[in-house]
């Protein structure tokens, strides 16, 4: 459960200079809130206050904000509309996509003089017959309803039947929380059901995986259910980060020696060709990786090439100058070549590349005429 804590306040309180108390607008959307607690008493100045995406069953504690203009509780799991009568500024509520069946419960709205725009949309009392009717003639101080404008006709014309949509209204309520009591019944056995399924897993991931697969209704429940899954899914990827960048801090690049382990973490394809004078490495890095998240590091005796953090590692047998490597990428393969020269280039094979060329120049030079004297 997430409650609304004073550290959570501040921090979301950055526009104001971390100050609570004088707060005229907090943002606490999407954060698995469950209960309204603790504002009215910190922040008695608000005017703008959006809690919506979060997990929200009951309207309460929030009859100290005077001042408040506009109030968004959308996407939550409030069933009926209530403790809002004091709120004497409140010019906006928005209501959308949550549970609300009662829709006789907005009657307490009727002192909210300065109410003018209510959205209801995508709640279960707007399939109710006579619904927009029964809304603009129970709260006449509106001017818009569900983004729609009320006219003057539309709030006579609701007057006048009021008494005839409101038992139509009531009678509906009483059918809908029987369906109500209904689904909990049917999801209660469901997560029995789900439950049992999962306890003869042993796999956790088939077990999440489960859960995810398994078909539900849309109800507050469900809905509570959802949240928690998603919040362990975040909670465990966290954690895996967190034991990754651990092991990347333990990786071991050089043995206790001091020599330099060959590695592959990237799982590049790669050749290293060992030349007279030089090395040449070859890595197939991916061909549209912005070059920006390869790094080269060329050593005495080891090319070290770092993609996205992992670390592709070869040594070399011979010392190398690194001052002088050359690094280049292709534009149409996105193949990476290291070029390193050789510190020592080997005598003998040095001597023998002369002797070759001497050998050359000499049969060369006698492969020409001599000048007639």
């Amino acid at each position: 459960m997430v409650k609304i804590t004073e550290e959570l306040v501040r921090r979301k309180s950055e526009h104001n200079e971390l100050l609570i108390s004088t707060l005229e607008e907090l943002s606490l959307h999407q954060e698995d809130i469950e209960r309204i607690e603790h504002l009215q008493n910190w922040c008695r100045d608000l005017k703008i206050l959006l809690l919506q995406s979060n997990l929200i069953a009951k309207i309460e504690n929030l009859f100290k904000l005077k001042r408040l203009e506009y109030l968004n509780l959308a996407v939550n799991n409030i069933e009926r509309v209530e403790n809002l009568e004091k709120l004497e500024s409140l010019n906006k509520l928005d209501l959308t996509l949550n549970f609300i069946g009662e829709l006789t419960s907005i009657e307490g709205l009727r002192d909210n003089y300065n109410l003018k725009n209510l959205i209801l949309t995508g709640n279960p009392c707007c399939d109710y017959p006579n619904y927009r009717k029964y809304v603009i003639g129970t709260l006449p101080q509106l001017n818009e309803l569900d983004g729609e404008e009320i006219t003057i006709t539309d709030k006579l014309q609701a007057k006048r039947n009021l008494k005839e949509y409101r038992a139509i209204i009531a009678q509906c309520q009483v059918d809908y929380a029987m369906k109500r009591d209904e689904q909990k019944s049917r999801f209660l056995q469901q997560k029995e059901d789900l439950e049992l399924h999962m306890a003869s897993i042993e796999d956790e991931h088939e077990k999440i995986k489960a859960f995810w697969d398994s078909k539900s209704e849309h109800c507050p429940e469900i809905r509570y259910e959802i949240s928690k899954y998603h919040r362990q899914g975040q909670e465990k990827g966290k954690t895996a980060k967190r034991v990754e960048n651990m092991l990347q801090k333990e990786l071991q690049l050089f043995g206790p020696c001091g020599r330099p382990y060959n590695m592959n973490k990237p799982k590049l394809p790669f050749k290293l060709s060992d030349e007279d004078s030089q090395y040449i490495l070859k890595l197939d890095v991916y061909k549209y990786m912005d070059t920006s998240y390869i790094k080269v590091d060329v050593d005495v005796n080891y090319i070290r090439v770092t993609v996205k953090g992992k670390i592709f590692q070869i040594a070399l047998t011979e010392e190398v100058k690194p001052s002088e490597a050359k690094t280049q990428r292709s534009q149409i393969t996105g193949q990476l070549v290291v070029k390193a020269p050789k510190l020592h280039i080997n005598e003998a094979l040095s001597a023998k590349s002369t002797k070759i060329f001497q050998e050359s120049r000499v049969k060369s030079q006698e492969s020409v005429p001599k000048a007639n004297k």
